[in-house]
């Protein structure tokens, strides 16, 4: 399944009516990883950027962590679909899934 298909998928509306135990699961665990301000600042600052695309490298810094601390909290992003993760020689390079961010918009509409 495609990232965009994946967004769709993972987000049924909340308001729509009962969710199935896997759509439930499925939207919390996206969710879950926005539980952490942490999680929710770098995935702003790779938001903030005009590319929407980010190196791990420039990520370290802003949140003042080490980066095995901040590659941890990119995982989480990742697995949730948030972003996608490019390795780029040494480098991890991660973009914003815009998809996901629509769909998690369009699941709490009343």
């Amino acid at each position: 399944m495609d990232v965009q298909a994946a967004a769709a998928a993972c987000c049924s509306p909340v308001t729509g009516g009962v969710l199935g135990v896997e759509e439930a699961q499925r939207l919390a665990r996206v969710f879950r990883a926005l539980g952490d301000p942490t999680r929710v600042r770098l995935l702003s600052l790779i938001a903030a950027r005009p590319d929407r695309e980010a190196c791990i490298c420039e990520l370290t810094e802003p949140v003042g962590l080490a980066q095995p601390t901040v590659s941890h909290h990119m995982k989480q992003l990742v697995d949730a679909g948030l972003v996608v993760r490019e390795q780029r020689g040494r480098w991890a390079f991660y973009r914003l899934v815009e998809g996901t961010l629509a769909a998690l918009s369009e699941a709490l509409k009343p």
